[in-house]
């Protein structure tokens, strides 16, 4: 097997089709518009789409899409989206290069960041759904009286071991360490 099909082969097993559906379907359902037959990364290649996409969620954020042009021109839209993702709270781990998506480097990389896109969502009042995947969790602080932190430092709990006074002092199990002299 030659070396460029063991990389399209290992690229391939990163790809998981269910996440790639989820993601074209919320992508449809933002825009409102039919979902194009085709495969996932060609129905995004020229990142018109995409573009579209973060304009919907962040209205103006992308104020020119090109339409027409060379690979270019394709590819900027593919950054913009980029920049506007980044602009609207996706972490730069969940972010993809445009040559992922455009060179078909990576393809499972572009799934996650429109997963991570549609989590996003969520931190966005004014987006009023559809979402993508699960809410993120939120943190809730807790205030405790100074008596209960109080009760909680004076009480030893089992967590911090107990041996009810035994030691290891005479302990001769296992291997002992012999250093032999003068060989």
């Amino acid at each position: 097997m030659s070396l460029q099909r063991q990389v399209m082969a290992k690229m391939l097993g990163k790809r998981d089709e269910n996440m790639e559906k989820e993601a074209l379907e919320w992508i449809f359902n933002v825009l409102g518009e039919p979902q194009p037959e085709g495969a996932f990364e060609d129905i995004l290649k020229d990142g018109q789409v995409l573009c579209r996409l973060m304009n919907k969620l962040c209205p103006g954020c992308i104020p020119k899409i090109n339409t027409s042009g060379g690979d270019f021109k394709m590819m900027e839209n593919v950054n913009k989206f980029s920049d506007a993702m980044r602009k609207y709270g996706v972490p730069i781990v969940d972010m993809f290069q445009t040559a992922d998506l455009y060179e078909k480097k990576d393809v499972g990389t572009v799934v996650n960041a429109i997963h991570a896109l549609g989590r996003t969502t969520y931190q966005h009042p004014e987006w009023p759904g559809p979402w993508l995947g699960p809410r993120p969790a939120e943190e809730h602080k807790r205030e405790f009286s100074e008596e209960v932190l109080a009760a909680g430092r004076a009480h030893i709990g089992l967590q911090a071991g107990t041996n009810k006074g035994a030691s290891q002092a005479g302990d001769t199990t296992g291997a002992q360490r012999r250093v032999i002299l003068g060989k």
